[in-house]
């Protein structure tokens, strides 16, 4: 029974030593999670492709699967959904933290606002972690949103887990 706990332990301390959080050029991380705002949750999906050492660009898609109403408006279909492109900057390593830590400001520009975000990754192992990111418009296309306008074009919280294809 020793030698078998032994041997996991030995396993489980090889499998975190090797886990990379960003590894640049050529990286693809996955990501799907639970998307808080207010007036509603949701899911959240991104798919990150490395384009150098420290940066990479993305999707992200959003679908608020319980939407109260905001200002008396229900949320329709289309109020309930956002799609974006994003550019990162992987920034874990240049701030010299664990490899298996990854910091990536970021902007984004989707189908309601220009934004900007912060997110957090961490690596178990090679192939799985887990996220959480904060993401606040900067400049909106209707700069007096209301009702529904103010679904998916406001600040919001994200976290679930992270894969590496």
């Amino acid at each position: 029974m020793k030698k078998i706990l032994l041997s996991l332990a030995l396993v489980a301390s090889v499998a975190f030593a090797n886990a990379q959080a960003f590894e640049g050029k050529g990286d693809t991380k996955f990501q799907v999670g639970m998307n808080v705002q207010n007036g509603g949750t949701g899911i959240t999906s991104t798919l990150d492709f490395g384009l150098g050492q420290n940066m990479s660009f993305g999707f992200v898609a959003t679908y608020l699967l319980d939407a109260e109403g905001v200002n008396g408006f229900d949320a329709r279909f289309q109020d309930r959904m956002d799609a974006k492109v994003r550019f990162n900057a992987n920034i874990g390593d240049v701030i010299g933290l664990s490899p298996k830590l990854d910091v990536y400001p970021g902007l984004h520009i989707g189908s309601r606002n220009f934004g900007g975000h912060l997110g957090l990754r961490y690596f178990f192992t090679d192939g799985f972690g887990v996220y959480t990111e904060a993401s606040a418009p900067i400049a909106k296309y209707d700069t007096n949103a209301s009702g529904r306008d103010r679904y998916n074009n406001q600040f919001m919280l994200h976290f679930g887990a992270t894969f590496n294809l």
